[in-house]
């Protein structure tokens, strides 16, 4: 005969009848069930990539940071070298868009063109001097995407 301690024979660790089988009395205890594990599975299965593929994709581009600040500073250093010189030095003679060459770092490019403007900064040409000459220098990173710095000279004091 079998003792009844509630509504399930589990609540009381009886044992069922001609067998050697006993069923514990779990208690309070917790755990997962199969099913809860499969479906943990299946939902890490799916959400791991959304999450994996835009975190690789950062640590790909984290480079990124590194080339533009150098493209800067290759940037500042050519107009450094022109802006030492005096309006009326032959140096800064008016002069069209240089080709690409290359710079310090042989997988940087950079080229400049030096022109005259107005006093607004515009109407840019080789030709007629206003006392204002602009400066660009342009260059282009290892994924080519370019950069550009201007800077303006002037012969007034």
């Amino acid at each position: 005969m079998m003792k009844h301690c509630g509504s399930r024979i589990a609540d009381c660790g009886a044992m069922i009848p001609n067998s050697a089988f006993r069923i514990p009395n779990l208690g309070n205890a917790r755990g997962f069930t199969l099913i809860e594990v499969i479906v943990l599975i299946v939902m890490a299965g799916i959400l791991l990539p959304a999450i994996v593929v835009p975190f690789a994709t950062g640590v790909k581009k984290s480079g990124k940071p590194e080339m533009a600040t150098t493209a800067m500073y290759l940037g500042h250093q050519k107009m450094e070298e022109l802006m030492k010189f005096n309006y009326g030095n032959a140096a800064l003679n008016p002069t069209a868009l240089t080709p690409y060459a290359n710079s310090d770092i042989p997988t940087y490019q950079w080229q400049w063109e030096i022109m005259y403007v107005d006093n607004n900064f515009s109407n840019a040409d080789l030709v007629t001097d206003r006392g204002y000459k602009r400066i660009l220098v342009r260059l282009k990173d290892p994924e080519n995407d370019t950069y550009e710095i201007y800077s303006m000279v002037t012969r007034f004091p």
